[in-house]
């Protein structure tokens, strides 16, 4: 389990480590779509390169963050219900929801997007919009993205199973959610009026 767990600790920092770096993308859309939007208002004129490179950002930051959200336990999920389950339990679902559902939808992505994005190379596909970009390098991140989320849940698998056998403590139980602390500030914040 040792073995495992040190695995798991490296999917969790290269995770990590892309979740914050291409998490700066949203900043670098949103220059690009004001910049796009100031440009065509002033001078009238348009690019669809432009228009496309948002489009890639945004997915870049879906995909490339998806996998730093599954690692920060912040992923969409019934957190009412969740709350009210005794840990052994809310451990069981995770783990089930992990094995039979997430990991392989990441499998088939990854196994279906790799011939899409090889013939996008070997065609050199471009986009049907003048002046728009290649589509290979947006059809990469599904590759990318879907891989790297397929790690990090093969690294929620060891940790579930660690936790449920008490070899580590619930790296979850310790920290509050973002809506948890959000809702203690505001409680706090009503308290001092």
């Amino acid at each position: 389990m040792g073995l495992l767990l040190k695995f798991s600790g490296i999917i969790d920092a290269i995770n990590r480590r892309v979740g914050t770096w291409f998490a700066l993308l949203v900043l670098v859309a949103v220059l690009v779509s004001s910049g796009n939007a100031i440009v065509r208002k002033i001078f009238d004129l348009s690019s669809n390169a432009w228009l496309e490179l948002q489009w890639v950002l945004f997915s870049a930051v879906f995909l490339l963050c998806a996998p730093w959200t599954l690692l920060s336990n912040e992923h969409v999920r019934i957190d009412i219900v969740n709350g009210m389950l005794p840990g052994r339990a809310r451990n069981a679902i995770d783990l089930i929801g992990h094995v039979f559902f997430l990991l392989p939808l990441t499998i088939i992505m990854i196994v279906t997007s790799i011939p899409f994005f090889l013939r996008s190379i070997r065609l050199n596909e471009q986009s049907f919009s003048s002046g728009g970009l290649p589509q290979w390098p947006a059809k990469s991140l599904i590759v990318i993205g879907f891989t790297l989320l397929a790690a990090q849940c093969i690294s929620e698998i060891v940790k579930r199973i660690a936790v449920m056998r008490g070899v580590i403590p619930d790296p979850y139980m310790e920290r509050r959610s973002a809506l948890e602390a959000e809702v203690a500030q505001v409680v706090e914040a009503v308290e001092k009026r």
